[in-house]
C-alpha cells in the first residue's frame, strides 16, 4: 500500500544521507519533498503540515544537525514523529469487568465488517480466549449464513436467531449464550449501510445500550483513502468508538488513511488487515509501520510470522538434512508451502530491511504467486522417488512431468538446475573449507 510513498521518502532521505553536514536549507528542502510526497499519498493536509511542521523542529536542533550522521538522525526523529501519528503505542483489546466481554463490529457495507469479526474470533481464540459469534446483522441477505460458513471455518460459535428481526433482543441473546458457553468475549456483528444513516446510529446506539460493549470497533476500508477519515470521524461522534480496524492493508490504495485516522479522529487502530485469509489481521504496531514505510523493514513481525508458520520439530530435522547435503525436492516443496503461509511474497520481502527498495527493480515473475504455484505443481508432478533422487529424471520423464503439471519441459529443466545449485551449495556450507569461506565473507 506504501510502496509509492516509500520509494519517494527513501530517496529523499538517501540525497541528504549522502551530505556530511546539514543546513537549514537542507533541511527545508527535503521536508518540502517530504510533505509532497504525503499529499500525493493521500494524507489529510493539516497532518501533512502538523507533521512535517515537528520534523523540522527536532530536525533543526544542534544535536542533530551537527551529528556525525546527520541524515541518519533526521531518519529517526522522522520515524519517531511518524510513530507518534498513527497512534504512539499499541493498543490492545481491553476486557470489560463482566465476562463475557461485548465487542460491537461496525461498519459501512463492503468494509469487510463480517469477515473482520470472524478473523478478530479467530484472533482470540489463538490467544487462549474463548469468543463467540453473535450475528445480529438482521438487514443484509445471507449476512447470518456468511457469518454461520465463517464461523465453521475458524471453528467457534456463532449464535443466530431467525425468528425475529429485533436486532436489540438478538444482541442482548447472543451475549447472554457467550456467557452460558464460558466465553471471554462475544463478538457482535451489527448491520450496515451503503452510506451513514440516521437509522444505522440509532440502531448501533441501542445495541450499545443493551450489551455494554467493552469494545465498539469501527471496520473501514483503507482503499477508500479520506473518505475512511470521514466515516470515522462521523461513527466516533454519534457512537463512541474505541478502536479502528483497517481492512484491505494490502491493497494497491496509497495509504493516507492509515496515516491520518488517528490523528484526526482521536480514535486508536487496533488491527489491520492484510488479506482475504482467515489468519490475514494482525495487531496494529505503530512503530513497526513506520519502519516499513521508511524503508527499514519490519524484522519482528517477520520473526512472529516465521515463529507461527514453521514447526520448531521439522526446522531441525530441516538443519540436519542441510548439514548432511541431504536435503531433496519433498523438504524443498514442504518449505515452499511454509513460506506461502506466511502471506504474499511481496509483504514479506517488505518486513526485511533494504529490500523494499530492490522489490521495484526484481522481475515481476519472481514476486508472482503464479510462479510459486508452478514450481509447486511441477514437484507434485513428480513420482516419490524422483523427488528423493531427481538425478533419475531424463527427457521422457520430463516431459511427463511438463505434461502432468501444465508446464513446458524447459520449466522443469530450469527447476533441477536451480536445485542442483543449491544442493551444491549446501554440500559446500556443511564443509569445514565451506564454513571458513563463509566466515571470511561476513567478514
Amino acid at each position: 500500500m506504501f510502496e509509492a510513498l516509500s520509494e519517494q521518502l527513501n530517496g529523499v532521505f538517501k540525497r541528504l544521507g549522502s551530505k556530511g553536514s546539514l543546513s537549514e536549507k537542507d533541511v527545508d528542502e527535503a521536508l518540502r519533498e517530504v510533505r509532497l510526497a504525503l499529499l500525493e499519498a493521500d494524507v489529510n493536509f493539516k497532518v501533512a503540515r502538523d507533521l512535517v511542521a515537528k520534523i523540522r523542529e527536532r530536525a533543526l536542533q544542534d544535536d542533530v544537525l551537527k551529528a556525525l550522521s546527520p541524515g541518519q538522525q533526521v531518519v529517526k526523529v522522522t520515524h519517531e514523529e511518524m510513530t507518534a501519528l498513527l497512534g504512539g503505542g499499541i493498543h490492545r483489546m481491553e476486557p470489560g469487568p463482566a465476562r463475557p466481554s461485548a465487542v460491537m463490529m461496525a461498519g459501512l457495507n463492503g468494509s469487510g465488517k463480517t469477515t473482520t469479526a470472524a478473523k478478530l474470533a479467530r484472533h482470540l481464540k489463538q490467544a487462549g480466549q474463548l469468543p463467540v459469534l453473535v450475528a445480529a446483522d438482521l438487514q443484509r441477505p445471507a449476512a447470518i449464513q456468511q457469518l454461520q460458513t465463517l464461523g465453521k471455518q475458524v471453528e467457534v460459535a456463532v449464535y443466530a436467531a431467525t425468528d425475529t428481526k429485533d436486532t436489540v433482543r438478538v444482541a442482548g441473546d447472543g451475549v447472554k449464550h457467550a456467557a452460558s458457553l464460558g466465553a471471554a468475549w462475544a463478538i457482535v456483528d451489527t448491520a450496515g449501510r451503503f452510506q451513514i444513516d440516521d437509522a444505522l446510529m440509532a440502531e448501533l446506539a441501542q445495541v450499545k445500550k443493551a450489551v455494554s460493549p467493552a469494545e465498539t470497533l469501527l471496520v473501514v476500508d483503507a482503499m477508500t483513502g479520506q473518505e475512511a477519515v470521514n466515516v470515522a470521524k462521523a461513527f466516533h461522534e454519534k457512537v463512541g468508538l474505541t478502536g479502528l480496524v483497517l481492512t484491505k492493508m494490502d491493497g494497491d490504495a496509497r495509504g493516507g488513511a492509515a496515516l491520518s485516522i488517528t490523528s484526526v479522529t482521536g480514535v486508536p487502530i487496533k488491527f489491520i488487515g492484510v488479506g482475504e485469509r482467515a489468519d490475514a489481521l494482525e495487531q496494529f504496531h505503530p512503530d513497526r509501520l513506520a519502519s516499513r514505510i521508511l524503508g527499514m523493514g519490519d524484522v519482528l513481525s517477520l520473526i512472529e510470522k516465521a515463529q507461527a508458520t514453521f514447526d520448531q520439530t521439522q526446522a531441525a530435522a530441516l538443519e540436519k538434512k542441510m548439514r548432511q547435503a541431504t536435503f531433496n525436492l519433498d523438504d524443498f516443496l514442504g518449505q515452499l508451502q511454509q513460506l506461502r503461509k506466511m502471506g504474499p511474497i511481496t509483504q514479506v520481502l517488505e518486513m526485511i530491511p533494504g529490500m523494499s527498495g530492490l522489490k521495484g527493480k526484481m522481475e515481476a515473475e519472481g514476486l508472482d504467486e503464479s510462479h510459486l504455484k508452478r514450481i509447486e505443481a511441477i514437484i507434485r508432478s513428480m513420482t516419490p522417488q524422483e523427488r528423493r533422487h531427481p538425478e533419475v529424471i531424463g527427457g521422457s520423464r520430463r516431459r511427463r512431468i511438463a505434461a502432468g503439471s501444465g508446464t513446458a519441459p524447459q520449466d522443469v529443466n530450469q527447476l533441477l538446475n536451480q536445485f542442483r545449485q543449491t544442493q551444491k551449495l549446501m554440500k559446500k556450507m556443511s564443509t569445514r573449507q565451506g564454513m571458513k569461506a563463509i566466515a571470511k565473507l561476513m567478514k
